[in-house]
């Protein structure tokens, strides 16, 4: 499966099991799945804005002709994981973690909108990387029930069991795994081929995150932005963060400065020097040292995505 064509568009991942992928995985691009029983089905996650989630629906559609959509799971809060729901039919329900739902609100619409509207190396940044995506007409919509621990669903005769993983990423992520085909959706507990970056953490609850995940023995994961991935996978998402939480603390336990540590983390990648949005380490190393120090003041969002497009090469806004 780790061979499989990584193209925009719809993948059978194992029997009755499909992932909708964006490639390359940045920032906004992100995977969708489908689980077909008899009957019924159910989509884990929708997409960033309306155009891509209509377009995931009509490539489902297909499948809904014999297996009418029953449920869509949201994996947690990030835009373009759930900024498609407005287009999910009345009747359906949309499940997520109590702490994804509670961190849902069309606020998180206006401050990506914001974003791309700031003058400078941070605009220009933002634009960058959310340009191609149109947040005008997203309505947030949040999921009709919630859960926390685990849930079990039964999706036309198949379980499928949603199990809560966070805080890691966000405060609320959780999987899909579907036992009968070994196989688990994970959302952002896994980015392939790209860099995590740790908006709620603690990190140590990320990695046991990773754990959990090893120990369904899943032949397939799909992951929230990547190609399709095996054990190995989950095992390189956990080893940088193992990396990170290392290589912060020591340096934290230095006394170096926040800036001086992602600096001179981001001169010693190493095998993680090839990962795609490397800059996401200044939001790793903030988060990180926040958890170390308690009395450490919140760092405004467009103040890191500054230090972000600084790192990324863009220049300095002049003074």
């Amino acid at each position: 499966m780790t061979e499989a064509t990584y193209s925009k568009g719809i993948t059978e991942v194992s029997p009755g099991c499909y992932a909708w992928m964006l490639p390359d995985g940045g920032w906004g691009w992100s995977n969708s799945g489908l689980i077909v029983g008899k009957g019924s089905s159910m989509i884990v996650d929708t997409h960033f804005d309306l155009e891509l989630t209509q377009e995931m629906l009509d490539g489902f559609a297909p499948h809904f002709e014999d297996a009418p959509l029953q449920t869509v799971f949201n994996t947690h809060a990030n835009g373009d994981h759930y900024f498609g729901n407005q287009l999910i039919p009345a009747g359906v329900d949309i499940i997520a973690t109590n702490a994804a739902k509670a961190d849902m609100h069309q606020a998180d619409v206006d401050r990506l909108e914001g974003l791309k509207h700031i003058e400078g190396s941070v605009g220009d940044y933002v634009r960058d990387i959310f340009g191609p995506f149109d947040f005008t007409n997203v309505i947030a919509t949040a999921p009709t029930s919630s859960f926390s621990g685990e849930k079990v669903l039964d999706v036309g005769g198949r379980e499928v069991v949603l199990i809560e993983l966070g805080p890691a990423h966000t405060p609320g992520d959780a999987a899909a795994w579907v036992p009968d085909v070994k196989t688990a959706y994970t959302g952002d507990i896994l980015f392939i081929g790209g860099t995590p970056i740790i908006w709620a953490g603690p990190v140590g609850n990320w990695i046991r995150a990773c754990d959990k995940l090893l120990d369904l023995r899943a032949d397939v994961y799909v992951p929230g932005h990547g190609p399709i991935t095996d054990r190995a996978g989950v095992v390189a998402a956990r080893d940088y963060l193992e990396f990170v939480r290392d290589e912060t603390t020591s340096r934290f336990e230095k006394g170096m400065t926040i800036e001086e540590t992602i600096a001179d983390i981001d001169s010693h990648l190493g095998r993680f020097d090839e990962l795609g949005a490397r800059e996401r380490i200044v939001q790793n190393v903030i988060n990180i040292y926040a958890s170390l120090d308690s009395s450490m003041p919140e760092r405004p969002l467009p103040a890191v995505f500054q230090a972000m497009a600084a790192m990324d090469g863009y220049p300095a806004m002049a003074k």
